[in-house]
């Protein structure tokens, strides 16, 4: 996983991945077409990797701007990596391309730069995105993920998507993957919640030791959404260590927190739609942070997470551990 000089990763099937990425999730009081202009502002910055998702419902906006940055001449197609994910309510086997298929009509893409498993629980196939009983509580699916994961090697076989990959996967889950009889594809990367209070350095450990690349999302902390937001987490870039190192270097804590995840060795996804913290989140590349300063904030780790499980999956026991680990 070499990284390469125009700040790429590349993969364990030889494909590159930008190690910088621009999230667009967004709660749902966002207008889509913030989602839109965003997404073509952070490529007039530079940004080449954009992370979206079947569940975010804003593809169509994402792929309209995409386009018309490539209208206008600002890239090419093969300049963007796009990565989109496989939704729970699509595991089964015979749904996963079709998930994939309605993604890229609202894309408007020919094919995906990288495809993920979004989360390894399975939900009732169907039009909900969280299917609910009659008590309220969330309809799980049984699904033998060997199944789900030779589906997804199919999708890169019949040249739709470039790479696969997951994302949440614990250890454990990750094991079973690269355990399967006849396994095709490894996945390429684990795409996971990851900031100094929940530094993942032990699944970072067993992904880097097996060549798939740890993205990280929430790097920044989390949105102050009250229907995602975990009350219990203090804002990150408020946290006094983060603001002194800021201080020291004379950037933002928010490009310390990127910088520290880069330095890591991890991809790093980023999310705003303030053009001004668009550019900035950009200079991650200008600085590099001590080792002295790299294991203070190792010491910030308290396993915390900013997502508030019991919205997301209805607070899964096993679906959220402690940690990813």
């Amino acid at each position: 996983m070499a990284l390469s000089k125009d700040r790429g990763i590349t993969m364990n099937d030889g494909n590159k991945i930008p190690i910088l990425g621009f999230g667009t999730a967004s709660p749902e009081t966002v207008p889509k077409s913030k989602c839109e202009e965003a997404t073509k502002t952070a490529i007039e910055f530079g940004f080449r990797h954009i992370d979206s998702a079947y569940l975010y419902q804003n593809e169509e906006e994402v792929g309209r701007a995409i386009r018309a940055k490539i209208s206008d001449g600002t890239v090419k197609r093969e300049d963007i990596f796009y990565t989109g994910k496989l939704w729970s309510t699509f595991h089964r086997p015979e749904l996963v391309r079709k998930c994939l298929e309605e993604s890229l009509k609202k894309l408007q893409f020919d094919y995906m730069d990288l495809f993920i498993i979004h989360n390894p629980y399975s939900l009732k196939p169907g039009p909900d995105l969280f299917p609910m009983g009659e008590d309220k509580k969330l309809i799980f699916d049984n699904v033998d993920l060997w199944q789900t994961w030779e589906a997804m090697e199919a999708c890169k076989d019949a040249g739709l998507v470039r790479s696969i990959g997951v994302s949440n996967f614990t250890r454990k889950q990750l094991e079973m993957i690269l355990n399967k009889p006849g396994l095709k594809h490894k996945p390429v990367i684990n795409q996971v919640e990851c900031h100094p209070y929940r530094n993942q350095s032990k699944i970072l450990a067993f992904c880097k030791s097996n060549n798939i690349v740890l993205e990280g999302y929430s790097v920044l902390g989390f949105q102050r959404d009250s229907n995602w937001l975990n009350p219990d987490t203090p804002p990150l870039l408020e946290d006094p260590l983060l603001v002194a190192i800021a201080k020291k270097y004379n950037k933002s804590p928010a490009l310390v927190a990127i910088r520290y995840q880069l330095q890591r060795g991890l991809v790093v996804l980023v999310k705003t739609y303030t053009r001004k913290r668009i550019e900035e989140n950009t200079q991650a590349f200008t600085f590099q942070l001590s080792e002295e300063d790299m294991k203070s904030i190792d010491s910030l780790h308290k396993g915390m997470s900013f997502i508030k499980m019991d919205t997301y999956f209805g607070g899964h026991p096993q679906y959220y551990p402690p940690d990813v680990e």
